[in-house]
């Protein structure tokens, strides 16, 4: 109620240094002003419990403090404070201020006219008081949320700099990664780490609290993990010196939990310590099971200890490394996506990116058009290869080297994708332009190939293609899963007037085609699957 008597003062009350003379009869309210100055002893403030504030609410007038009968602290200070009359503010039925004054300068009691006067002046100047108040308080949400909008934008560039630019590229391995900040930036974080002799490390974590605090500590925490890794091959002893760094400096009410993991590619061994954050999942071929390591989040207390586990990523399986922005996410229902359903996902066999899109597609399926996201979600995912390039050829040379493999949905125009990402994979390889567009054009009639005579069209079968490399060629593998018999394999060279007269299949132009424009398509069978396989020479290859 102060601040709204404070204006009110400022507008009935003339501030001067000398008496003010008595006012005519005729019109004594107007010409003798009540005794207000700006000093703020004669605003009071009427606390929600007082029972003058119901008072006030149901008044039609003004009321004379010195004759109201109320066990009021509001009405004890008002009377110390030299109040004699107070004039309720009521705009829409809603108590909005009251309108102080004192004893009149002729010391006479405030006449019926002047009671008049002031009720007619309250009922005109509380709504104009309450459209006041409206605007100030629309000005400061405004500027509350233009700070906050600015403070999000902050946050995002700072967790935009400390997210790595680039996954690493190693063989037998395909790397993804996805990042998708809440309405209101968290902590979220990843990163890789090169260490000695090849090794990876692999740290994922997630600050408590929202904004700008949270990506300072976030940053803070990144940057002491990769120092810290810099001089220990132990994922314990790292995140141990983080949190003996992180403990004294990390602000009330915060913490970070966080998974360091150390892989080495080559074998597919993996060492992991946990600072209180989800454990990571691991789909095999003999189910989907949780690598366990435990320990307190970072920041929360000294002197705090990280066991490690170790595990061996075997090919052809695939890890999960997750913020609980994912399995925390709700329903409309408020139901909770939680850690079964996610695990059920896993098991199915997606490779990269395909893990995640799937991931993230199944979320909004189940949280609906109209969710917003509560909290920020990070998703890694590490998958090994089969293991084609683990073994020697037989000459001696190294095997084929797997660069990328992806899967598609086996549906009809799928193969435009895979000739794309085929050609993104191969295009750093040193093929010539010229190569490059025939591999394409083959991997195109392949896969619809695979697709028409393997799915079916059906996108719920999908098509498998990998790309490898050799010294001296480019291997893609496409692998269909057949269920209406082998792939017809066979190109017949088309001859077009026997095609009019009907004396020839009216297909077989495309395996015609894709057999021209590689230099060998092998194709390979285990009953279920059926693999073609296209080789494509880094050189134009001359007989004789």
């Amino acid at each position: 109620m102060t601040e709204l008597t404070r204006p009110i003062r400022r507008l009935l009350g003339r501030h001067t240094d000398t008496p003010e003379p008595d006012a005519v009869p005729e019109s004594p309210a107007v010409t003798e002003p009540a005794r207000l100055t700006d000093d703020p002893s004669i605003a009071v403030d009427i606390a929600e419990s007082d029972p003058l504030l119901a008072y006030l609410q149901s008044a039609s007038g003004p009321i004379e403090i010195a004759r109201l009968e109320l066990d009021s602290p509001a009405v004890r200070a008002m009377r110390e404070a030299g109040v004699a009359l107070v004039v309720p503010l009521v705009s829409q039925g809603e108590l909005i201020g009251t309108l102080n004054l004192g004893p009149r300068l002729s010391e006479q009691e405030y006449s019926t006219d002047d009671r008049r006067l002031l009720t007619t002046l309250a009922a005109q100047a509380a709504p104009a008081i309450r459209v006041a108040q409206l605007v100030r308080e629309q000005a400061h949400e405004a500027a509350e949320r233009e700070r906050l909008e600015q403070e999000m934008r902050v946050a995002t560039l700072i967790q935009q700099q400390f997210l790595p630019r680039e996954l690493p590229k190693l063989p037998q391995w395909q790397i993804a990664a996805y990042y998708g900040p809440a309405r209101a930036v968290g902590g979220d974080f990843y990163d890789f780490i090169d260490m000695p002799d090849g090794r990876i490390g692999i740290a994922v974590g997630d600050v408590t609290d929202k904004g700008v605090p949270a990506a300072l500590v976030m940053a803070r925490t990144h940057s002491i993990l990769r120092a810290e890794a810099s001089r220990s091959n132990s994922p314990g002893e790292i995140l141990r010196r983080a949190n003996a760094l992180l403990e004294p400096e990390m602000p009330a009410r915060m913490f970070v939990t966080c998974l360091f993991a150390i892989l080495e590619p080559e074998t597919g061994r993996i060492v992991i310590a946990n600072a209180g954050h989800n454990l990571p999942y691991i789909r095999t071929d003999d189910g989907v099971v949780e690598l366990r390591a435990t320990g307190m989040p970072l920041g929360l207390m000294p002197g705090i200890r990280y066991e490690e586990t170790e595990g061996v990523i075997a090919p052809a399986s695939s890890v999960l490394l997750y913020s609980d922005g994912l399995v925390e996410a709700h329903d409309p229902n408020q139901q909770m996506y939680g850690f079964p359903r996610l695990r059920q996902e896993m098991a199915v066999d997606d490779a990269g990116s395909e893990l995640l899109d799937r991931l993230l597609e199944t979320l909004h399926r189940f949280t609906g058009p109209d969710w917003e996201q509560e909290d920020d979600i990070t998703l890694v995912t590490l998958r090994r290869a089969s293991g084609v390039a683990d073994e020697p050829a037989s000459d001696g040379q190294a095997g084929p080297a797997l660069i990328t493999a992806f899967s598609i949905p086996g549906e009809e125009g799928n193969e435009r994708l895979a000739m794309d990402r085929v050609a993104a994979a191969a295009g750093g390889l040193g093929l010539p332009p010229a190569r490059l567009e025939r591999l394409k054009t083959a991997v195109s009639e392949a896969t619809m190939n695979a697709i028409e005579y393997g799915s079916q069209g059906n996108p719920d079968v999908p098509v498998d293609i990998a790309v490898e490399t050799t010294a001296d060629a480019i291997v893609v593998r496409i692998t269909d899963r057949a269920l209406s018999g082998a792939v017809p394999t066979d190109a017949e060279a088309p001859d077009i007037e026997l095609k009019l007269a009907g004396a020839q299949k009216p297909r077989g132009w495309g395996l015609f085609l894709i057999k021209n424009m590689v230099d060998s398509m092998d194709v390979t069978s285990d009953g279920s699957t059926q693999t073609v396989t296209l080789t494509m020479a880094r050189e134009e290859r001359t007989n004789g």
